[in-house]
């Protein structure tokens, strides 16, 4: 440490959603506090980038509130303009545009005209759905109680808070019955393959029944800011700064000295704290922490096991993205798309081509590199064909975001890392690139968007290696561990999510997506509240004291 120590009362590391938001609570309560952040930008998997004038929100597409995204904005004082964001699922030729609950009922009669042998089996499963989206009515019924300044109006709190959460409780413990992997909780209603993967395959993989089913409630919440999704960035960043918080950019903490109470960078510069809040990638935390500044046997054990369990864990699903802009109107795109899809080109699911599909190839010695290499993209070919896209044209919603007549098309699917890596390590990575762009406008060329290749100003392509690069997000993941780790490493459970925030070192709080299973942009913002609630209490209260 050559460098001069800066001392503060909080350095949060990462400055994705569930930092910043630590960060505007922590300066918020006047508490002297620096972000650090490995990128040159700040938001993670919330952001917005331009190419030759298209604005494309390279991460998530749309929020959902949840009964925490809006009450946290109004709390902090923070205005963002908000559009309606109406969801279209897209099902061969077939679609409909989800605009209240009484829409499940047209997705039930879409399913049955694909699906015309499953009739009562597809009843069924829309009555299981009916039952996620009463459920989540209650836990995201009201505004979070933790975004509230005070609990001083009497009649909110008998008549509202408390009759609610009396239902909550009893809803968790419903809750708890719907915790098994959705194909394995769909295969008691039916057998058609088929039938279950056009259902789930747009989930992640062994995503708990109730957090799959509930998303056709969470469809129905959908927001979008005016300006993209990186705005909420903007609002969050600029709101620190004003109240005096300081940002390191372009900075990686590569060593926690729990002794001295500091984090120091790669260039040894060394940033005091006396709380800090990791909302970064977790395995880099516990590899960072320096175990001979630990000042219990017991702690380094601890903190030795939780690198071990890290070490085996894999990180969630990721993605592929073509960002596409298009010499298309908005309005056209709108006809023929909508704003925000959710679409499925053929009913027959992907089927088998799962990770062992590819793995088999690759591990194949009868076949050359060049048989392998032949195999592999033949398998991707026809991944693509018959995956789910999620589909999103962001100049729908907002004109500005795209030139004037243009509009920019976002179209992405499931994607796994591990074949991704594969095939740059085989030295093919761009021709994966192009394979995939070429596929996909080909695809949607003879259904959505007719002469999509004419129309094509500008593409762009990323893969789970493109946001493993960005976000150091292990395995590429977008939200958070995979749900097959034989032991998760994160909390899950409504009940325990208070627990989410703590790691086995006193001073140390933990935040984002891979702190509490399953994440989400919600999540993120509530750990990042509970880290800054936490600290809040035991610095504050320690100067009361001293008072």
């Amino acid at each position: 440490m050559s460098q001069p120590k800066r001392l503060y009362d909080v350095v949060v590391v990462g400055a994705g959603i569930a930092g910043l938001t630590s960060a505007a609570y922590l300066c918020r309560s006047n508490l002297k506090t620096l972000v650090v952040e490995r990128s040159a930008v700040n938001g993670g998997l919330v952001n917005s980038f331009t190419k030759d004038g298209f604005v494309f929100d390279g991460g998530i597409r749309a929020f959902e509130n949840s009964g925490i995204i809006f009450p946290m904005l109004r709390q902090l004082g923070i205005s963002m303009p908000i559009v309606q964001n109406n969801v279209t699922i897209g099902l061969g030729d077939d679609s409909l545009v989800l605009v209240n609950r009484q829409s499940l009922y047209a997705y039930q009669d879409m399913m049955q005209r694909q699906f015309p042998q499953r009739k009562l089996e597809i009843s069924r499963i829309i009555q299981e759905i009916e039952k996620s989206m009463e459920f989540m009515d209650v836990l995201y019924g009201i505004d979070n109680p933790l975004f509230l300044d005070s609990y001083s109006d009497k009649d909110y709190m008998l008549h509202t808070l408390l009759p609610w959460l009396s239902r909550y409780r009893k809803t968790i413990k419903q809750v708890g019955k719907y915790s098994q992997p959705i194909v394995a909780f769909l295969k008691q209603f039916t057998d058609d393959q088929s039938l279950i993967d056009v259902i789930t395959q747009h989930f992640f993989t062994d995503t708990p029944a109730f957090f799959a089913l509930s998303y056709f409630g969470l469809y129905l919440d959908y927001c979008y800011p005016l300006g993209g999704t990186g705005v909420l960035v903007e609002k969050l960043t600029s709101y620190c700064m004003e109240r005096g918080a300081d940002f390191e950019n372009e900075t990686e903490i590569v060593s926690v000295n729990m002794q001295e109470k500091c984090v120091v960078d790669t260039e040894g510069r060394a940033f005091g704290f006396k709380k800090l809040v990791w909302a970064a990638d977790q395995k880099s935390l516990y590899k960072a922490v320096d175990l001979s500044t630990l000042d219990t046997k017991r702690l380094v054990e601890s903190i030795s096991k939780r690198k071990v369990l890290l070490d085996h864990s894999k990180g969630g699903n990721s993605i592929l993205s073509l960002y596409v802009g298009t010499s298309y109107a908005p309005s056209f795109v709108d006809a023929h798309c909508g704003a925000h899809r959710f679409h499925t080109l053929s009913t027959k699911g992907v089927g088998p081509l799962t990770t062992e599909a590819w793995e088999k190839i690759v591990k194949n010695d009868q076949l050359s590199r060049e048989k392998k290499r032949q195999a592999l993209q033949e398998h991707i070919v026809q991944y693509l064909e018959l995956t789910t896209y999620e589909i999103s044209s962001p100049a729908v919603r907002d004109a500005s975001l795209a030139p004037e007549g243009c509009c920019g098309i976002i179209l992405s699917t499931l994607f796994d890392y591990g074949l991704a890596k594969y095939i740059q390590q085989d030295g093919w990575y761009e021709e994966l690139k192009v394979l995939c762009t070429n596929t996909i406008i080909g695809l949607f060329e003879k259904s959505l968007f007719p002469a999509f290749t004419e129309h094509v100003v500008v593409s762009l392509c990323s893969t789970p290696l493109s946001i493993e690069k960005l976000t150091n997000s292990c395995d590429g993941a977008i939200t958070g561990w995979s749900f097959t780790n034989e032991i998760q490493p994160s909390v899950s459970g409504f009940k325990k999510i208070k627990k989410a925030i703590e790691t086995p070192m006193k001073d140390v709080y933990q935040a984002g997506q891979w702190t509490f299973s399953p994440s989400g942009l919600p999540i993120s913002v509530l750990t990042g509240k509970l880290a800054s609630s936490a600290i809040e209490k035991q610095l504050q209260g320690k100067k009361k004291k001293k008072q």
